[in-house]
């Protein structure tokens, strides 16, 4: 596992050793009893901050524990500024949230932990491992990731189009249910680890868009062309069927076909899970939360969730018992409008030879 010191170690910059001293003097301007969380059970810690007490303690090795706990609790809860910094287990200005949210955001997001804890396999050894790990999961030959998107409630940007308000026309942020949002890409493991984000686009951009303009699909294509064709992705049929990317058949009416339509859905529900996951565990991301942020800034905090749920997934953490999937609230819409993907005739054709190789192993091995 990655050391922690690198997280403590990218707090440590000159200025922040003068910011806000006095959120380490548990100090408060109102009566009630403000309790210290690292004194409570861990079953309640980890329902409020969803890392545990060393996992913590280990993140802020620099006495930086109040910063990360806002931030946590802010991500973990959903809520806004204010009652995060007036909670029984710290009282701050909404501004010292407001900062402390964002140097630990910004810290996430550094390529020195973000590309530690979210990284995509980068050679066949680590290839082989999560397809092995997905074939003793599902059964499903051949796997190295379940893909999908998802969207995040924002709210409304502004419609000052500029670099340093919004890049983007407001309109192009609302997605097919009418609201404003980030079109996220996940790409999963068999353990629900987040392999892959993008979480660039707005949320009326079409999955099969941001596909193509993801930094995984020419990995993938390299690989097919260097003949190691037993690595592809599973997808549902909003992604046009590659040898990489097979996807379900549709009008299935063979038995073998049903039964590859089956094997196909039931594995490719893990990405399902793992935004089920996600979302209960960082609360912020639920489309009734709804971040308050421009969207770039979003985008900085959607990718701090990821990192700290593969944080928690590598560290067996698991959900609260009362943290049920609210499934009307994932933002995972189903997806059957493929784009115009003109002069790929050759990569469509390989794709159903490749899937139709798929569909007689599975069926074999099944009678």
């Amino acid at each position: 596992m990655a050391n922690f010191d690198e997280m403590a170690m990218l707090f440590a910059i000159g200025n922040i050793g003068e910011h806000e001293r006095a959120m380490n003097v548990r100090q408060t301007r109102r009566k009630e009893i403000i309790l210290d969380p690292f004194d409570t059970s861990d079953r309640l810690f980890i329902k409020n901050f969803r890392l545990t007490k060393d996992l913590v303690n280990r993140l802020s090795a620099v006495d930086l524990n109040t910063k990360i706990l806002v931030t946590l609790n802010f991500l973990a809860s959903g809520s806004y500024q204010s009652p995060t910094g007036n909670s029984k287990f710290i009282v701050l200005s909404q501004p010292s949230v407001s900062r402390c949210i964002s140097e630990v955001v910004e810290a996430l997001n550094r390529p020195e932990i973000f590309d530690k804890w979210v990284k995509f396999p980068s050679n066949l050894n680590e290839l082989t491992e999560i397809r092995n790990g997905f074939y003793r999961e599902t059964g499903f030959p051949g796997v190295i990731g379940c893909i999908d998107c998802t969207h995040v409630a924002i709210v409304p940007p502004s419609n000052n189009l500029n670099l340093n308000e919004n890049e983007n026309p407001e309109y192009i942020y609302v997605n097919r249910k009418g609201y404003h949002s980030i079109n996220v890409q996940l790409i999963c493991d068999s353990k629900l680890r987040v392999l892959n984000v993008n979480a660039l686009f707005p949320g009326s951009t079409h999955d099969t868009h941001i596909w193509n303009n993801s930094s995984v699909l020419p990995v993938m294509q390299e690989l097919h062309r260097r003949n190691h064709h037993n690595f592809y992705l599973l997808g549902d049929s909003g992604y046009p069927l590659r040898p990489w990317l097979l996807t379900p058949i549709t009008n299935p009416t063979t038995n073998p076909e049903k039964y590859y339509n089956q094997k196909q859905m039931s594995t490719r529900s893990l990405i399902e899970r793992c935004n089920g996951v996600l979302k209960m565990r960082f609360r912020c991301l639920l489309k009734d939360r709804t971040l308050h942020y421009k969207p770039e800034k979003a985008s900085s905090i959607i990718n701090a969730c990821i990192v700290l749920h593969n944080m928690c997934i590598t560290n067996n953490i698991p959900l609260d018992e009362h943290d049920i999937p609210e499934y009307d609230n994932l933002g995972m819409m189903e997806n059957r409008e493929i784009l115009a993907d003109n002069n790929r005739n050759l990569d469509l054709a390989l794709g159903r030879q490749h899937r139709e190789k798929i569909v007689t192993y599975l069926f074999q091995r099944h009678v």
